[in-house]
C-alpha cells in the first residue's frame, strides 16, 4: 500500500512536471532581458516583449486578492464557527456550485454589471472578475482548514477568558494560517491564467496602461492573442509568455509557504 500511494504522489506531479518540461523547451530560448522590458512590436520587426502584459497580470492579480483573500477567509471562518448554522449551510452550498461555474459566464456577469454601466473596459472590473472567481475557492478551503484545528486549543483558550471572536482569529484562523495561505495560493494560480472574464472586462491593451480605469494588458490575453496569430515569431512569444506566466505562480506560492513556514511553523497538510 505504501508503495501505491508513492506510485500515485508521482502519477499526480506527472501532468506538472511535463508542462514545465515542455514550456522551457518551447519558451525559453525566446527569454530575454527585452522580454521583460520592452512592448510588444509591430508584425515583422524583430524583438519586443511583454512588459506591459507582465505588469499588468501582476494589476489584476492584486486586485483580485485585495477582494477576494479577505471575503473568502472571512466567509470560512464563519461557516468553520457556524457550522450548523441555515445561513452557514446556504453559504456552503452556493460555494460549491460557484466553484464549478464556468469562468466565461463570470465574465459575461461582469461585464453587464462592471463594463457596461460605464462603458468602456477596466482593470478595475477585470480584478473584481477575478476576486469573485477567487471567493468560494478561498471560503471552503479556509472552512476545511479551521476544520482541523484541534478543538482543545478552542477550549483552552475560551477557560483562560478570551472571547469567542478573539478566540477564532488570535487563536483558531493563526494555528490554520499555513494551510489557509495554501489554499490562497492555489486561488491565486487559478485566477492568473484566466482568460475568458478578462475578455469581457480588462479586454487587453497593446499599449503602456497600468490606470485601473482603463483597458490593461494581461499575459493569458496576450498569449491568446499570439497563439492564434499564423505568425511564428508571436508563436514563440507565446510560449515564453506561458513560461512567465507560471514562473510567477511559482514565485509566489514559495514565497508565501516559506513565509508561513518561519513564522507559523510547517504548513497544515
Amino acid at each position: 500500500m505504501i508503495g501505491i500511494t508513492y506510485v500515485a504522489a508521482i502519477l499526480a506531479t506527472l501532468p506538472l512536471l511535463f508542462i514545465l518540461l515542455h514550456l522551457v523547451k518551447q519558451g525559453a530560448s525566446s527569454l530575454s532581458a527585452s522580454f521583460f522590458t520592452n512592448m510588444p512590436k509591430p508584425v515583422g520587426e524583430p524583438g519586443g516583449g511583454m512588459a506591459n502584459a507582465i505588469v499588468g497580470t501582476l494589476v489584476l492579480i492584486s486586485i483580485a486578492s485585495l477582494i477576494g483573500l479577505p471575503i473568502g477567509i472571512g466567509a470560512g471562518l464563519y461557516l468553520a464557527e457556524k457550522r450548523t448554522a441555515r445561513l452557514a449551510s446556504a453559504v456552503r452550498f452556493l460555494s460549491d456550485v460557484l466553484n464549478g461555474l464556468p469562468s466565461i459566464v463570470v465574465g459575461i456577469f461582469a461585464w453587464e454589471f462592471l463594463v457596461r454601466p460605464i462603458g468602456h473596459f477596466s482593470a478595475l472590473a477585470g480584478g473584481i472578475a477575478l476576486g469573485a472567481m477567487m471567493i468560494p475557492l478561498v471560503t471552503r478551503t479556509t472552512e476545511e482548514m479551521l476544520g482541523v484545528v484541534p478543538t482543545s486549543l478552542r477550549e483552552a483558550a475560551l477557560a483562560l477568558g478570551y472571547p469567542r471572536w478573539r478566540t477564532s482569529i488570535s487563536v483558531v484562523l493563526r494555528t490554520a494560517l499555513a494551510g489557509i495561505a495554501t489554499g490562497a495560493l492555489v486561488a491565486v494560480a487559478r485566477v492568473a491564467g484566466e482568460t475568458a472574464p478578462l475578455l469581457f472586462t480588462a479586454f487587453g491593451n497593446q499599449f503602456w496602461s497600468t490606470g485601473l480605469r482603463e483597458p490593461i494588458a494581461a499575459l493569458p490575453l496576450q498569449i491568446f492573442t499570439y497563439a492564434i496569430s499564423p505568425y511564428d515569431e508571436w508563436h514563440r512569444q507565446a510560449w515564453a509568455g506561458a513560461l512567465v506566466l507560471i514562473s510567477i505562480v511559482l514565485l509566489i506560492s514559495i514565497a508565501a509557504r516559506l513565509a508561513t513556514r518561519s513564522r507559523f511553523g510547517a504548513p497544515v497538510d
